[in-house]
């Protein structure tokens, strides 16, 4: 780092195992959909040494782990590891979709990542999503730097873009947020554009020039100092602000010129701590070329600026019955603490999983305890097993290479663990620990599914009990009102994703259909009913008459079964019988088919018979008592009500209240919060936030997210609710 001349022949190359954790530099690439960050893993590589021009690793796979769906959806859709080596360095290098509908993936990777690198586009700029990510690694004190790409772009603008980026990311300190090197520009072109052929180095006033295809390094013109000078300058006061040593700032502003080696040991320092986050800039290579422009540099930086695994802090570990355990960072003779950051699922080898090591060192055909967190509120089966490790390898795209072992601080890949979810635990069998969950979002966007066929119905439950074993952002409900299995995700393009998997990886065939909500009936007021059970056709006969008061209760009651017979006209035997029927009743529903809740039943009269009466006929009885009732009453249609927290950017709290008011939502208040936003709190019917999840993105340009929990059931308005008794005797 710091305006290093070696391209470091002879030393660069695929990594495959560590063995030492400060060998081991892992990096989580972040950035919006389109800001060009595989194009940067692909460049990284290049001129790491691990592929050729083509693009194609030295054993023949490919770069980034694409598969189909990946290639339909022309975008990322999961987290991807490309292990390099640099100067003796292993870097792991984890590429994340940028779409925010697998922000679970993004989660996975600044769980595995020590420091994270986020790519902005020269073009594009900085989202609104890629903002909340940065205060989220701000809030954990991760290591950042900033990467500018697309200066190939007619519309570049790299010093605007350092100028949004100070003011999107250096909060209250932008020069905290400055450029390392600026771009070097080649003959402007008929079109007036000047091509990106290099870079200026700031500190070392050296030019890189990337034209020929490999970095070379020569002296500026004298013309090109005073243009340097202001950068630089400021670049150094922004590294010396941060300085452990505080005498720096003193002499520097006396005038006494700071010595090259110090300035990078203490950006290094500042960079390592989280407290200076430097502007790098890359460009693709030219065709034929072997290394992209600013690839050296970013090569530079991660291995010199970026922590070891010494410097990130295990997460907190507890036994299996929850007693803190003291763990040592990075302990390669520690017990083994490792975690399940992703799991996919390969033809051939079956399920694999990409797991991190914290503690300890992992080693094939080893027996290691799995302990998961019981996400059964998410369909996740609960699991704590043994299980034994299969082959370890490194990944590079869809090739293999076996290792070894996997020491504390590195990423390797598992074959075989049959019950390992995404987030799990693996440990010592005789030493079983569990690591904290980190935090992911709630998938509130649901899909409706049935199987397409009777074969695809035997097929079905495994398949999506392997889909949300891969993805614990996606949740699994088996409706017990509505009948529906219902995938929930975090947008369309996770649900889309989710049914391409069932389909090309577990060979399901489903189809979506319309989504219902909860529904339940309550009594507008008090009515009576008479169930009267009377057959006699030969034999054994049926005779049974009850006589029933019903009347509303508040809500949450549930129902309300109370026995006022005198003097034995019903007999003690039978009136829980009648009870059952009742309740029974209840639970079909009396006029749209949907449970009967928050009622009182009052059981006043009836009649037996001395040899015909019996409990079945008591229960017969009770349900048509029940049902008379009801036909002589008005009857509420009961609809399930959201508590919803909107946390938007101030700019769009109008728009978001104003939507909230036309779903027939209750704004309970709001909240100003930090970061110019605030947290909107509404209750709104679940009727009308099927889709939320998708609105809400559009409507805030994806600067929102919201949470919601449920509150209660309460009276639909009467011309909803009658659209929908009419829907239901229409499908019956």
């Amino acid at each position: 780092m710091g305006d290093k001349a070696s391209t470091h022949p002879g030393a660069a190359g695929r990594a495959t195992a560590a063995d030492h954790p400060a060998s081991v530099r892992n990096v989580v690439l972040v950035g919006h959909s389109g800001s060009g960050k595989t194009t940067l893993v692909e460049a990284l590589a290049l001129t790491a040494g691990a592929v050729n021009r083509a693009g194609r690793v030295e054993d023949g796979g490919t770069v980034s782990d694409y598969d189909e769906i990946e290639h339909r959806q022309n975008r990322s859709v999961q987290l991807s590891l490309v292990p390099l080596e640099w100067d003796g360095i292993k870097i792991n290098v984890l590429d994340t979709p940028g779409y925010a509908d697998f922000v679970g993936e993004l989660r996975a990777g600044l769980r595995a990542a020590d420091a994270a690198l986020f790519v902005v586009s020269a073009s594009d700029g900085v989202d609104g999503s890629t903002r909340m990510v940065w205060e989220e690694c701000a809030a954990v004190g991760m290591p950042r730097a900033i990467v500018i790409t697309h200066l190939e772009s007619a519309r570049a603008d790299f010093e605007g873009m350092t100028q949004v980026c100070a003011e999107a990311f250096g909060g209250d300190d932008p020069d905290a947020v400055l450029p390392l090197y600026l771009p070097l520009h080649g003959p402007q072109g008929p079109d007036g554009h000047a091509p990106v052929t290099g870079l200026v180095g700031l500190l070392s006033q050296k030019l890189f020039d990337y034209s020929s295809g490999e970095r070379k390094e020569s002296e500026p013109g004298e013309d090109q100092l005073p243009q340097m000078d202001e950068a630089r300058n400021r670049l150094i006061e922004g590294i010396i602000s941060e300085s452990e040593d505080e005498t720096l700032m003193d002499r520097y502003l006396g005038g006494e010129q700071i010595d090259f080696t110090t300035l990078v040991e203490d950006l290094e320092r500042a960079v390592a701590r989280g407290v200076f986050f430097p502007v790098l800039a890359a460009a693709p290579a030219a065709e034929g070329a072997r290394q992209g422009i600013g690839t050296v540099e970013l090569l530079e930086l991660v291995t010199g600026g970026f922590p070891t695994p010494f410097e990130h802090p295990t997460p907190g570990v507890t036994t299996i019955d929850g007693k803190t355990r003291e763990i040592k960072a990075c302990d390669i003779d520690g017990p083994l603490v490792a975690e399940v950051v992703k799991t996919s699922s390969d033809p051939y080898v079956g399920r694999v999983s990409l797991v991190r090591v914290f503690s300890g060192t992992l080693r094939p055909d080893e027996t290691v305890h799995v302990s998961g967190h019981g996400l059964a509120d998410r369909g996740h089966e609960d699991h704590d097993v043994d299980e034994r490790v299969g082959a370890l390898s490194t990944p590079f795209g869809k090739s293999q290479r076996p290792v070894t072992h996997a020491i504390a601080g590195d990423l390797v890949c598992v074959a075989k663990l049959g019950r390992a979810e995404t987030g799990d635990t693996l440990s010592a069998k005789d030493d079983p620990l569990l690591m904290e969950p980190w935090e992911m979002p709630d998938p509130l966007l649901p899909l409706a599914i049935q199987a397409h066929s009777k074969a695809d119905e035997d097929k079905l439950s495994q398949g999506l009990s392997r889909l949300v074993a891969e993805d614990p952002t996606m949740r699994l409900e088996q409706n017990q009102d509505t009948h529906q299995v219902v995938l929930w995700c975090l947008g369309e393009a996770h649900a889309d994703v989710a049914l391409e998997r069932l389909r090309s990886r577990y060979g399901v065939q489903v189809d979506v259909v319309p989504h219902m909500v909860s529904l339940r009936e309550t009594f507008a007021g008090r009515s009576a009913g008479r169930g009267r059970h009377v057959k006699q056709s030969g034999g054994h006969g049926q005779y049974a008459i009850c006589e029933i008061e019903v009347e509303p209760l508040p809500g949450g009651s549930g129902i309300e079964f109370v026995d006022k017979v005198v003097g034995g006209a019903v007999p003690r035997q039978f009136i829980p019988s009648v009870e059952k029927g009742v309740r029974a009743q209840a639970a079909r529903g009396i006029a749209a088919g949907h449970p009967l809740i928050d009622v009182r039943v009052t059981l006043l009269d009836g009649k037996a018979h001395s040899v015909d009466s019996s409990d079945a006929a008591f229960q017969t009885a009770g349900a048509l008592a029940l049902r008379e009732a009801a036909a002589d009453a008005k009857i509420h249609l009961l609809e399930p009500v959201a508590e919803v927290s909107v946390l938007v950017g101030d700019d769009y709290v109008g728009a978001v209240m104003s939507d909230l008011s036309g779903r027939r939502g209750r704004v309970l208040g709001t909240e100003q919060t930090t970061g110019n936003r605030t947290v909107i709190r509404a209750e709104v019917p679940e009727i009308e936030i099927g889709r939320y999840a998708v609105d809400l993105r559009s409507l805030s340009h994806g600067t929102a997210r919201f949470n919601r929990a449920y509150a209660r059931h309460e009276p639909m308005p009467p011309q909803i609710a009658e659209r929908i008794r009419e829907e239901a005797r229409d499908a019956s």
